[in-house]
């Protein structure tokens, strides 16, 4: 039986009401157990005596137990335990605070391992509440494992303990050729290690195979993948037409824009399928590069889709191709859950005859009753919008079409080629010049009546502004809601001025209301969730207030920021928080500091961890158990060039059946 479809019931010691606890921790197997990693490590297997303990830290001291336990009752809901331990030198007082089952189970003569920080006097020292384990089992490298009140660490332990006693020898994963080229020890051998290590040095020694082999097992998954995806080309493009797109446009594009387009047209050209990323900051024109791509794609006989994630960003860039190709012969539709039902029933007549060159639309597009009589290229707007099933839906629609999807949210190259690791990426490094440069501002809450009239002075001269809040219903916490804050925005500072609510829990059709009034200009101020982080193009709204900046990600703030800055007009964002911690500082002053998204998308990877980019699970990445995307992105690398040899050697791992195993487990935690 594999390791996998053990269930952790079975355990010795856990049983079907331990067993549910598990599972609140994700743990369902043995296999899930054994790779459920200590967070931490006590180390109890260097002890010392009381004269040579460090002030004020924690020591491990071998004692033994002189004086039998007194009680000492000193109020209601407080017992004292008191007892003396002597480490051949000097003796030591000892009070345990309300644990009688921990002081009963202590006996007169025998040898303990007292675990805390000692207070030293004359001639003897204290103890207050000491960790206490008998010497034969508190002698050692103790794990500590995220746990929970109701399933405890020690039984944690015990589990994983009880769990090495069924399996015996674990087996590996990878063969001694690959444990010999890049100096790793063996599977068994790293998981008993990384849990009851006998030594520090072997902690690093078992990381060091656990974190190639869950590197390797990501990046073979994500090759795999993208080998399944490319197909060959059915819709080979015969001649480039980019220049020809270029002259339509009322701008010079930038190189970053035309050496995007260039990767892309030589995608469609070759033999293989187009599999592509476009990713590139806020502003830094990745629709032009699209328009460029579908354009030549048009011009040499190929019908073209392009799905976003909200009707009015739909709507949005159906009314800019519209203006953008007018006075050619390009045929352009519609498609929405609010298209009328004659006119949908018209459109998907005309997209089997052939006689729409580019539809663009929303989830519409993907239902059963749309056909193409030619599609040859799907483009997707805010890729992490979507689930990989969506995308593949669309791409359905016909044989094989070229794939090109499109991201304004930064990610440093590395990070991206796992989470896009089955697309090849083109990034968009440069802004247009005439791009406008926000300017932000990081202030506390005491300056609020200053940026209230900041803000009336913006809308009196015609402006709009975003009030963006963290939370979306009162009582979260004791933070205002957006609901509240808005209520409370309308009904005082802003009581002559039109204000609109915009919140995730709003119903589409809602949403799409006020976003297209504040489009419209019917709303002044709209006061919102994150919801506006990707949305729509407001040219008009110059000034953002972000309260509470101190609990989001830096590259989610910068995405924020992106809504403003549209126009012609100079922009402001002002970001409020009272938080005067030094992080807390440090991060926001990087927002006042750069308005490049990729140094901004660094700085959080390396302080917050991947999951700020799109929260912690839109991007399908599966969740890593022990490997860290920044220390270990040498081995990260290194994992790339294994995984590529592997499979050029044997291209569905036959040979490497247990591994294949791994990236199944792996691979069906996310959306992929």
């Amino acid at each position: 039986m594999k390791l996998s479809d053990y269930d952790i019931q079975f355990v010795k010691g856990v049983g079907e009401k331990k067993a549910r606890l598990f599972n609140k921790l994700g743990v369902y197997s043995l296999e899930n157990l054994l790779h459920y990693y200590p967070r931490k490590y006590l180390d109890q297997s260097k002890t010392v005596s009381v004269k040579n303990a460090p002030v004020d830290e924690m020591v491990s001291i071998r004692a033994t137990m002189i004086t039998p336990v007194k009680e000492s009752r000193i109020r209601k809901g407080l017992t004292l335990y008191k007892c003396n331990f002597s480490d051949g030198e000097t003796v030591i007082h000892v009070t345990i605070f309300n644990n009688e089952y921990a002081a009963r189970a202590l006996r007169t003569f025998d040898e303990y391992i007292l675990y805390g920080k000692v207070e030293r006097r004359f001639t003897d020292a204290v103890m207050s509440s000491p960790q206490i384990e008998s010497v034969n089992t508190g002698l050692g490298i103790h794990p500590i494992y995220p746990a929970t009140q109701s399933l405890n660490s020690k039984a944690i332990a015990k589990a994983v303990r009880n769990a090495f006693d069924k399996i015996g020898v674990v087996e590996d994963t990878l063969d001694d050729e690959i444990r010999k080229k890049y100096g790793l020890c063996t599977l068994d051998f790293a998981l008993k290690e990384i849990h009851f290590p006998s030594c520090t040095e072997n902690i690093e020694v078992a990381r060091k195979r656990l974190v190639f082999e869950e590197l390797l097992t990501l990046q073979l998954g994500l090759l795999l993948l993208k080998g399944k995806r490319n197909v060959r080309n059915n819709h080979i493009a015969k001649k480039d037409f980019s220049e020809e797109f270029y002259s339509l446009l009322s701008f010079e594009p930038t190189a970053a824009q035309k050496r995007c387009v260039g990767d892309c047209v030589s995608d469609i050209m070759s033999e293989s399928n187009m599999n592509r990323l476009i990713q590139g900051d806020v502003g830094s024109g990745k629709t032009a590069v699209a328009g460029a791509v579908m354009y030549t794609m048009i011009r040499n006989g190929f019908q073209t889709a392009m799905m976003a994630p909200t009707e009015i960003l739909a709507v949005q860039h159906y009314e800019s191709f519209k203006r953008l190709f007018e006075g050619t012969d390009i045929r352009l539709a519609l498609l929405t859950g609010s298209t009328k039902a004659s006119e949908k029933r018209a459109i998907k007549c005309d997209l089997i005859d052939g006689n729409i060159d580019l539809i663009i639309g929303t989830h519409a597009l993907i239902q059963n009753d749309v056909e193409f009589k030619n599609l040859g290229l799907v483009c997707t707007d805010e890729q992490h919008r979507f689930g990989v099933e969506q995308r593949a839906n669309l791409a359905m629609k016909g044989d094989n079409p070229h794939l090109l999807v499109m991201s304004a949210t930064p990610i440093p190259r590395t990070l991206g080629l796992i989470i896009y690791g089955e697309l090849d990426i083109s990034i968009l490094d440069e802004l247009p010049p005439n791009r406008q440069e926000i300017r932000t501002d990081y202030v506390d809450s005491s300056y609020h009546e200053r940026i209230y009239k900041f803000i009336k002075k913006a809308l009196d001269n015609g402006r709009q502004a975003y009030i963006v809040c963290p939370l979306v219903e009162d009582g979260e916490s004791d933070l205002l809601s957006a609901e509240e804050y808005a209520n409370s925005l309308s009904q005082g500072v802003f009581a002559n001025y039109s204000l609109g609510l915009l919140h995730g829990r709003m119903k589409s059709k809602l949403k799409d209301e006020v976003m297209q009034k504040f489009s419209d200009g019917e709303i002044q101020i709209l006061v919102s969730t994150t919801v506006i982080e990707v949305g729509v193009d407001v040219p008009n709204a110059t000034v953002m207030l972000i309260e509470n900046a101190d609990r989001f990600g830096l590259s989610q703030l910068h995405q924020l920021r992106g809504r403003v800055g549209r126009g012609s007009e100079k922009s402001f964002c002002i970001l409020v928080s009272d938080n005067q911690g030094e992080q807390t500082k440090e991060r926001l002053g990087i927002m006042k500091s750069t308005s490049n998204g990729f140094k901004i998308a660094e700085y959080d990877l390396k302080t917050r961890g991947p999951g700020d980019f799109f929260g912690k699970r839109q991007h399908g990445l599966p969740n890593l158990k022990i490997a860290d995307m920044v220390e270990d992105i040498q081995t990260l690398n290194t994992c790339r060039v294994c995984a590529e040899e592997l499979l050029k050697a044997d291209s569905r791992l036959d040979s490497h059946p247990v591994l294949c195993d791994k990236i199944n487990e792996m691979f069906k935690r996310t959306d992929y």
